[in-house]
C-alpha cells in the first residue's frame, strides 16, 4: 500500500484534500445554513472570521475561514514580552547577535533531544533570510523537546506558516479547529495565526521547521506530468471540529510576533470553536503517499520533480520555499551516473534526515537528526565514496532509499546561518569537505594523438 506503517495507531478523523472548502461541526446545528454572520448564531455561539490573505486576494488564492466559537479570540489580556532574554528566533534584531552570510558548506552533526524545555522553549532558529515583519522570506528551525506544553496554554506565530517534519517521536496538537497526530513520516503545516498546544504522547520529540513568512504553501504545478503524480491532493488530511467548553480557567496566549515571545492571560480556553467553514486550517500529510516520478531512459532528472509543496516567488517558477523530498524509489536510467549530480545552484538547499541513509552520501557524515547547507552558488554533490561506487555500479534496476527519507528546504533566497546554528550548538562538522570532496582524484587522461596519415599519392 502506498502509504506509511505508522509503529503509533492514528488517535483522530480527518476530512480529505488539499486547498478544500471544508466545513464541519463538533455539535450539529453550529454551522449557520446560507450566512456567515447571522444575527445570533446557532447556540449562542460568536461568529468569527480568520483570514490567511487579503480579502480582495484573488479567489483562487483567497484563504479565509469562519469560526464559530463559545467566545472571541480577542478576549484577552494585552500581551506583554515574556522572557525576551531567552526566547529570540529573530536575532537580527539583537545588537549582539546576527545572520552570518557565508559561502560555505555546512553541514551539522545529529542535534540533540532537550528533555527539559516544552514545544515553544524548544524552538532553535538555525538559519534563515528576510523579516517577518516585511512577511518576506523564511526561518529554519530545529525544534527537541521533553515536556508537553502546560495544559491551560496556548502558542501561535504571527510571523509565518509551520511547516512541522517530525524526525524523532510524536506530536499530538490541539489546534482550534481540531486534532492532529503527527509521527515522523508525517509532515503538518500550522497557518500563521492559528492557536494551538502540543503534547507529546510518546515521550521526547525532535525535527525540522520551515517557518514560511511570505505567502502560503501550494501544490506545485504539474506541467506535461499531467492531473496526477506527486502529492495528490485527496491525500492531505484537515482536522474536524473539536472544542473544549471551559470559561473559568485561566489560560496563558503565547504569540510569537517579530521572531519574539509575547504573552496574554484570558479566563476561557482557546480551543471553543464548534464549528467552522472555509479554506484556511492546519493539516498533515503522509509522505509515504508521494507518488514518485523519475526517468526511464537515461539521465538524472532535476529534483524538482520530488517537490511535495511549494511557495512562489513573484517570478513563477521560482520558490521562496520548496519542501522536497528523496523517498524509497527505483532507478532504471541507462548509462547514467544515478545519483544527483555535482553542481552549483542559485537556489539554497537546506537538507536533512529523517532515517535510514542518504543515497547521495554514503560516507556516513549525514545522520538521521542532522542536516545541511549548501548555499547560493555553493559547490557540492555526492561525497567521494559514493562517487566511486556509483561510477562503478552494475547498471541494472535499483531501489534505493528503503527505510530512508531524506528532505529538502530549497529557497531562490540566501540563507543565513545564526550564531546558534554556528555556534552554540556545537554540532557544525569542521571536517565536511575534507571528508566528502577533498578525497576526489583527477580521473583525466589526454587522449593519445592519432599516428600521422601520410598521402602517398602527394609524394
Amino acid at each position: 500500500m502506498p502509504s506509511t506503517k505508522f509503529a503509533v495507531p492514528e488517535s483522530y478523523r480527518y476530512q480529505n484534500g488539499f486547498n478544500s472548502y471544508h466545513e464541519t461541526e463538533a455539535v450539529e446545528g453550529a454551522l449557520p445554513v446560507g450566512t456567515n454572520s447571522p444575527q445570533q448564531p446557532p447556540y449562542g455561539l460568536y461568529a468569527e472570521k480568520l483570514s490567511g490573505t487579503a480579502f480582495t486576494a484573488p479567489r483562487a488564492e483567497n484563504l479565509q475561514s469562519w469560526l464559530y466559537r463559545i467566545l472571541p479570540a480577542s478576549a484577552h489580556t494585552n500581551f506583554e514580552p515574556r522572557e525576551h532574554a531567552t526566547f529570540n528566533t529573530n536575532p537580527e534584531n539583537k545588537p549582539h547577535e546576527k545572520i552570518h552570510q557565508i559561502p560555505n558548506q555546512l553541514r551539522w552533526d545529529p542535534f540533540d533531544l532537550d528533555e527539559s524545555v516544552d514545544w515553544v522553549h524548544s524552538l532553535h532558529l538555525l538559519a534563515g533570510a528576510g523579516n517577518p515583519t516585511m512577511k518576506s522570506g523564511i526561518g529554519i528551525y530545529i525544534y527537541a523537546a521533553g515536556k508537553d506544553m502546560n495544559e491551560r496554554e496556548a502558542f501561535y506565530s504571527a510571523d509565518g506558516d509551520f511547516l512541522i517534519v517530525p524526525q524523532h517521536g510524536v506530536l499530538d496538537v490541539q489546534t482550534e479547529l481540531g486534532k492532529l497526530l503527527v509521527r515522523p513520516n508525517e509532515i503538518c503545516v500550522i497557518p500563521r495565526g492559528v492557536r494551538y498546544r502540543v503534547t507529546l504522547p510518546q515521550g521526547p520529540v525532535r525535527g525540522y521547521i520551515l517557518e514560511l513568512y511570505q505567502g502560503h504553501f501550494q501544490l506545485p504545478e504539474l506541467g506535461p506530468i499531467g492531473s496526477n503524480g506527486l502529492a495528490n491532493a485527496r491525500d492531505f488530511q484537515a482536522p474536524v471540529a473539536h472544542f473544549d467548553e471551559d470559561t473559568a480557567s485561566e489560560w496563558t496566549l503565547l504569540s510569537k510576533f517579530a521572531g519574539h515571545l509575547f504573552a496574554a492571560k484570558q479566563t476561557h480556553t482557546p480551543f471553543d470553536i464548534v464549528a467552522w467553514h472555509g479554506t484556511y486550517y492546519p493539516y498533515k500529510y503522509d509522505l509515504g503517499r508521494f507518488n514518485t516520478i523519475g526517468s526511464v531512459s537515461f539521465d538524472h532528472p532535476d529534483p524538482s520533480i520530488y517537490t511535495v509543496l511549494t511557495a512562489q516567488s513573484d517570478h513563477p517558477g521560482t520558490a521562496v520555499a520548496d519542501f522536497v523530498i528523496f523517498p524509497p524509489r527505483w532507478l532504471v536510467a541507462e548509462d547514467t551516473f544515478r545519483p544527483p549530480w555535482y553542481h552549483r545552484n542559485t537556489m539554497s538547499e537546506f537538507m536533512g534526515l529523517v532515517t535510514g541513509q542518504y543515497d547521495a552520501k554514503i560516507g556516513g557524515g549525514f545522520q538521521p537528526a542532522g542536516a545541511s547547507l549548501h548555499n547560493v552558488m555553493a559547490a557540492h554533490g555526492p561525497d567521494a565514496a559514493t562517487h566511486a561506487a556509483a561510477s562503478a555500479a552494475a547498471l541494472k534496476p535499483q531501489k534505493v532509499g528503503e527505510g530512508s527519507l531524506a528532505f529538502m528546504f530549497e529557497s531562490c533566497l540566501m540563507v543565513g546561518v545564526t550564531e546558534w546554528g554556528l555556534s552554540k550548538c556545537r554540532k557544525v562538522q569542521a571536517d565536511y569537505n575534507a571528508e566528502s570532496w577533498e578525497p576526489l582524484k583527477p580521473r583525466f587522461k589526454r587522449p593519445t594523438p592519432a599516428a600521422v596519415r601520410v598521402d602517398e599519392g602527394s609524394k
